[in-house]
């Protein structure tokens, strides 16, 4: 039974209550919910490691309104594959460079996906006009290089 409307205890009813058909929607890869202690021991690296890395541009965790640097999922997994990089002996300008090429393919992939969506477009629109025009019955004349016929007239 519910308490009287305005008691105490009714307000405290209201705010324990939750809507029923709220779902639980995990955060989304660029959320940024890992504080850097977390993140140090998700990816195997001192926390000044990862100090050093966002210094040195190689990542950009988000901040909190206090400072605080919070990492999204892609950047656990970009912090992984830096440390990847570098435990198989390459330097910090060939991970930066390394990263920028990835970075590039993935945008190329992404353009040529989308050429070649468009091209299929155009493709079928093209055949659909085709196939809407009526087929030409007419012959084809063809003209043979040089047989072509000159008059002369004499000046008066």
């Amino acid at each position: 039974m519910r308490p009287p409307p305005g008691s105490r205890s009714a307000q405290a009813c209201s705010r324990d209550e939750r809507p029923v058909n709220t779902v639980f929607q995990p955060p989304s890869p660029d959320a940024a919910v890992y504080v850097i202690s977390v993140a140090a021991e998700l990816t195997g690296l001192h926390p000044q490691t990862l100090r050093a890395y966002e210094r040195m541009g190689l990542i950009q965790p988000g901040r909190t309104g206090g400072g605080g640097r919070r990492y999204s999922h892609r950047d656990i997994e970009r912090l992984r594959e830096i440390a990847d990089l570098t435990s198989a002996g390459i330097g910090i300008e060939g991970v930066r460079r390394i990263m920028q090429l990835e970075l590039q393919v993935d945008a190329l992939r992404a353009r040529n996906e989308e050429l070649v969506a468009e091209l299929e477009s155009l493709r079928s629109g093209l055949a659909a006009r085709a196939a809407a025009q009526p087929a030409n019955k007419l012959p084809v004349l063809h003209q043979a290089v040089g047989q072509s016929v000159v008059v002369w007239r004499r000046g008066s």
